[in-house]
């Protein structure tokens, strides 16, 4: 009895210590991101701060499955040195089928421990361009920045075992190539169809880390798909060249219209947010500032037109103004950076009309007949309360009792129109003009 009671206390506790039930093991993890977007800086801080949870967390690797027509330099270095410090492997998958991996993305996938393609993709072009100079750079600076990224796609290329030559002509001849080439000149590890094809020849692969081989066990892992949250989500939108224009031109409106009617105060608050959010996004573009300041200077002369009498000269200005800034607002020849024709038609049509409209509206209340004020006060019928007499006298007009002056006594009850405002507050009144009729004329037979 004893020896029972000794083994239940003692040696049950210990095997439940030591082998848990299987349902509380967790299965090994691999953190799943999909960019499908251009990369700039919320997409580079969404990847790095993924990338420190897993390594956090210690999963078992980070895939990042991308199709990027490229982007920022400065967001790709930030990728790429969380890619280089990441104690969890990162595996970059070009995919699905038909993406692309071009500019940035070609040395984000170079950087990667395992970089795989699905057939259809392509990977390459990755010669880099002026962003935010408002013209081309000088070809001593250009000349520099593309020795530069060459220097940087080889040592990624060395770092990885991947073909260096490849690497470096990616930068400077612009080389794409299919996933089959790829794989053919060491610029990838494997082409796989989609992620379990991918997995399965991942498993057992090897990698280094610390100066160890490492082996990747993706055999009974998981993919944990994470996606940027609804802030993130919205910053990321606001790169894309339309929105960001479309914002632009939304705040110009707004403005205009808080200029033009004051006091209404929406449209002044909605059109200043919008400014704002268009400056956020166009920051992470390619801008042209003489585009940007042709979109002022129609700005201001729809703002004049309401000013000057121009009979519309200024107007047929602002919209030349605007659709010209328009059209050299983003300096890119790459089509992902560039905004839509059809964007810009719309959007100068609809703002030129607005304009116009607007400007109109304005010159038709200035024509309009004055109701209220001093001047509003001229012509008005009233009827004499106190007779005038020596000049002075006492009328009712306009649903309020006035001092009234006349030169010709009126007497009480009488009706009179007012016909000025002296600088005493007191209204200058004549009798009422009697209204003569013409009888009708008879003709004898």
């Amino acid at each position: 009895m004893h020896w029972l009671l000794f083994f239940i206390l003692f040696w049950l506790p210990l095997a439940a210590k030591a082998e848990p039930p299987s349902s509380d093991r967790r299965p090994p993890v691999i953190r799943h991101l999909s960019i499908a977007s251009a990369i700039n800086p919320v997409t580079a801080t969404f990847i790095r701060e993924q990338i420190e949870l897993a390594n956090r967390t210690q999963e078992t690797a980070i895939l990042i499955q991308l199709d990027t027509p490229g982007g920022l330099d400065t967001a790709m270095r930030e990728i790429i040195q969380a890619q280089l410090n990441s104690t969890s492997p990162v595996i970059v998958y070009v995919g699905p089928q038909g993406a692309r991996a071009a500019s940035a993305g070609a040395l984000i996938t170079l950087a990667a421990d395992f970089a795989a393609m699905a057939p259809g993709t392509n990977i390459g072009a990755a010669h880099p361009v002026a962003i935010g100079g408002g013209g081309q750079m000088d070809k001593t600076i250009m000349d520099k920045v593309a020795n530069d990224a060459a220097a940087y796609a080889r040592s990624l290329a060395q770092q990885r075992g991947r073909n260096q030559e490849w690497a470096e002509q990616a930068v400077r001849e612009s080389v794409s190539t299919s996933a089959e080439e790829a794989l053919e000149l060491r610029v990838i590890d494997m082409v796989a169809e989609n992620l379990p094809e991918l997995l399965r020849k991942l498993d057992q692969q090897k990698y280094i880390r610390g100066g160890k081989i490492r082996i990747l066990a993706t055999a009974d892992t998981q993919l944990l798909a994470v996606e940027m949250n609804w802030r993130q989500q919205i910053l990321n939108a606001l790169g894309n060249p339309n929105i960001a224009y479309l914002l632009m031109m939304l705040g110009i409106l707004g403005i205009f219209f808080e200029i033009s009617q004051p006091g209404v105060i929406l449209p002044g608050v909605i059109g200043t947010i919008a400014i704002l959010l268009a400056f956020f996004g166009l920051s992470t573009l390619p801008v042209n500032y003489v585009g940007v300041l042709l979109i002022l200077l129609a700005f201001v002369l729809f703002i004049l037109e309401v000013k000057v009498v121009s009979y519309g000269m200024l107007s047929i200005c602002g919209i030349i103004a605007m659709t010209l800034g328009s059209l050299m607002l983003i300096d890119s020849s790459d089509p992902y950076l560039q905004i839509s024709s059809a964007v810009i038609a719309a959007t100068v049509t609809v703002s030129a009309g607005f304009f116009l409209f607007a400007v109109w509206m304005v010159l038709k209340a200035q024509k309009r007949p004055i109701s209220s004020g001093q001047e509003a006060m001229v012509g008005e019928i009233g009827q004499v309360v106190d007779a005038i007499t020596a000049g002075k006298g006492r009328i009712f007009v306009h649903g309020e009792y006035w001092l009234a002056r006349s030169s010709s006594p009126i007497a009480a009850g009488e009706e009179v129109e007012v016909v000025g405002m002296l600088d005493s507050l007191e209204l200058e009144v004549r009798k009422k003009p009697s209204m003569t009729t013409i009888p009708p004329q008879t003709t004898e037979d």
